[in-house]
């Protein structure tokens, strides 16, 4: 496989796995601000562009941190990198460049994606965003259909590299973010906004169901800590996340041969993995943690683009 067919590839399961993560933490966001008994506010929207690292890009514009503003600013803004339209714009791309690789039911649903943002100059209310962004979920849910349905060679285990590498990363911030700066001054923890909020990261990783299966004693903060970096059995959690690169990584060299820095990288995060506990991590520093687990995810990153020869 060339390399640039390879980086296509991997990129390919980045920006949709990042489409489908920003369509869920504004849909989050939308919820939390006008739907539920205390809306948000302007907090809600800070930290949304902060977990997407977008804060100084929107700050930069100098428009009024309201809904329907950062909304359209994280979903049809083109001059941010980190919008939805720009992640499935570069998704659509990439796709194209391996059209070969790939079913006619993976290359539809990354085009589907990509057209319902044709000619729409703003996302409505807030109804109407959640309409169109149940629309981005459901196509990025179909091209993953699509992908684990695809024959198991390198193309699929690349794509699905790309989405666990983008996955941990997108997990990390924004539990970071959540226990940093997402609770408004005066608001007590463990009070309304509080649980409120730690519902809606729940509701962002589709694990509310899961989270009421695995604990028993109602909404904790230190539960959902524990359920989002270090149970196995929640896909979208650090834990699974980190198993599976390892897995997919062991697929590769298998496949083609390549075998290196980056799987030693990946097998030495799941060993350090799979003796953290969450209540120690919490006692020692729950920030200090998720910054070293971003720091290493892109290093990571980094070493899988070497090994495969990106650049």
């Amino acid at each position: 496989m060339l390399s640039r067919t390879a980086a296509a590839l991997y990129w390919l399961g980045r920006y949709v796995e990042r489409a489908d993560f920003i369509a869920r933490l504004v849909e989050a966001t939308v919820r939390l601000d006008a739907l539920s008994a205390r809306p948000a506010g302007e907090a809600a929207w800070q930290s949304a562009l902060a977990v997407s690292y977008t804060d100084e890009a929107f700050a930069a514009t100098g428009r009024p941190l309201t809904q329907a503003e950062v909304a359209r600013f994280l979903t049809l803004d083109a001059s941010n990198r980190g919008s939805l339209i720009r992640c499935l714009e570069m998704a659509r791309n990439n796709a194209r460049a391996v059209r070969t690789a790939l079913t006619r039911d993976a290359w539809t649903a990354i085009n589907r994606a990509w057209l319902l943002f044709s000619n729409r100059a703003t996302t409505g209310g807030a109804t109407q965003t959640l309409g169109l962004l149940e629309q981005v979920k459901g196509e990025t849910r179909g091209f993953e259909g699509a992908v684990h349905r695809m024959m198991r060679n390198e193309a699929t285990f690349l794509i699905q590299l790309g989405a666990a590498i983008e996955r941990a990363d997108n997990t990390a911030r924004l539990v970071d973010v959540k226990y940093h700066l997402l609770l408004p001054k005066g608001e007590p923890v463990g009070g309304v906004v509080d649980r409120d909020q730690w519902t809606t990261i729940l509701q962002t990783v589709s694990a509310v169901t899961a989270y009421r299966w695995l604990y028993s004693d109602g909404l904790q903060p230190a539960n959902v800590i524990d359920l989002l970096i270090s149970r196995f059995e929640l896909p979208r959690s650090l834990a699974a996340c980190v198993e599976e690169s390892v897995s997919l990584l062991s697929a590769l060299a298998k496949r083609t041969g390549l075998q290196g820095e980056a799987d030693r990288m990946a097998r030495a995060r799941m060993a350090r993995m799979q003796k953290t506990r969450t209540p120690e991590v919490i006692v020692s520093g729950l920030h200090e943690y998720l910054t070293a687990f971003i720091r290493e995810n892109g290093m990571l990153d980094a070493a899988i683009a070497r090994q495969f020869r990106f650049i």
